[in-house]
């Protein structure tokens, strides 16, 4: 937990002696569910398979904590295990943040922050991020089904996040709209062709790319969202943990 702030932490730390490249992982759940807990799986692959340590931030949950309580949590957890890199045995030449759904959406508004104050980050993992508040892109509108996470989802995770719809143009509540993504993190952003939040996330590549950032962007094909963290029933899911855990490793290699 961080003193400072009361907020729980868990960490995730492969074998080896520190200082260590470390991932600061922010959960998904639409910025209202999720813990810690529900990132447990993704951690721990990922620790495993890069090596790295990752440490998971269990930032404050909306409607009780609205935008931009969670975004502030996160950049100043960020902030915290930097400033205390010796006690988290943190390489602070190495440290990337992630996440994934809302999480990556706070790891896309913390690189925003950081940017202007710090820590210095080498990278960001995009795991089909939001990244834009009433988003009406060609997957929004296809994402209609019932039975699978939908742009009606969507609607609802935003409504209880954003204490008014005028936050949505906020850049921290919507990445996509920052006046500038120059100077930011490479990035690594991933998709699914089933998702109603995969154009935006796109989107939120190409600008990044156009900005001259070191961006990749992958696609995968019959996935759905959600599926990042399904490795154990998905090949999708395993591919994408792996591609992550290549991109991470050669992240922090430099």
């Amino acid at each position: 937990m961080l003193a400072e702030s009361g907020l729980p932490l868990r960490i995730y730390r492969p074998e080896g002696d520190g200082p260590l490249p470390t991932l600061v992982y922010f959960f998904g759940g639409g910025w209202t569910l999720g813990s810690i807990d529900t990132a447990d799986g993704i951690c721990r692959q990922l620790a495993n398979s890069v090596p790295c340590q990752v440490i998971t931030v269990g930032y404050r949950l909306a409607p009780e904590n609205p935008f931009p309580a969670a975004v502030h949590d996160c950049h100043q957890a960020t902030q915290s295990i930097v400033a205390r890199a010796a006690e988290f045995q943190v390489d602070v030449d190495r440290i990337a943040v992630g996440g994934d759904s809302a999480g990556g959406n706070l790891a896309a508004a913390t690189t925003l922050l950081a940017r202007e104050s710090g820590p210095s980050l080498v990278g960001q993992l995009l795991v089909y991020p939001n990244t834009l508040y009433g988003s009406d892109t060609a997957s929004m509108r296809a994402g209609d089904d019932p039975f699978l996470f939908n742009k009606t989802s969507v609607g609802w995770y935003w409504e209880h996040y954003l204490s008014d719809s005028a936050d949505g143009l906020n850049p921290l509540a919507s990445p996509l709209l920052a006046t500038s993504h120059a100077g930011l993190p490479p990035a690594l952003v991933i998709t699914a062709e089933y998702d109603p939040l995969r154009d935006e996330g796109e989107f939120y590549a190409e600008k990044l790319y156009a900005a001259g950032v070191p961006t990749e962007l992958s696609r995968y094909d019959g996935m759905v969202h959600g599926f990042f963290a399904m490795s154990g029933v998905l090949d999708g899911g395993r591919k994408a943990i792996s591609e992550a855990a290549t991109w991470l490793r050669r992240t922090f290699d430099g």
